[in-house]
């Protein structure tokens, strides 16, 4: 598994930013974000999600929890996520329960295609 200054590294050039840009970005040295990347430091809470806005990914990701970076960029399945996290429980429940449904009916046409 890379690590969380790796990843920060691995974005950061995707991205085509320097150490310079992104110490700028987030009101840091660069020698605060050459620490992160060679993993000597650890940003704050709030850093760390400013890193990942900047970063484009999720902090859950930069944190290991997953290994898709990709995993909550698109705006639109961001936005959908917002929206179901504003309902009740029982709705939210209702909503998986549905969306669980669909996902087994995918994978079932999948496997017998």
């Amino acid at each position: 598994m890379i690590s969380f200054g790796k990843k920060i590294a691995v974005l950061r050039k995707e991205l085509k930013l320097t150490q310079t840009e992104l110490a700028n970005k987030l009101n840091t040295s660069v020698s605060v974000i050459s620490r992160y990347e060679r993993d000597e430091m650890t940003p704050s809470i709030d850093t760390a999600k400013k890193l990942a806005e900047y970063l484009k990914t999720s902090v859950g990701y930069l944190l290991g929890e997953t290994e898709n970076d990709n995993l909550l960029k698109d705006p639109k399945m961001m936005e959908r996520l917002k929206e179901i996290g504003g309902f009740s429980d029982e709705e939210q429940q209702q909503v998986l329960f549905t969306l669980d449904a669909v996902i087994r009916e995918i994978k079932n046409r999948k496997t017998y295609a």
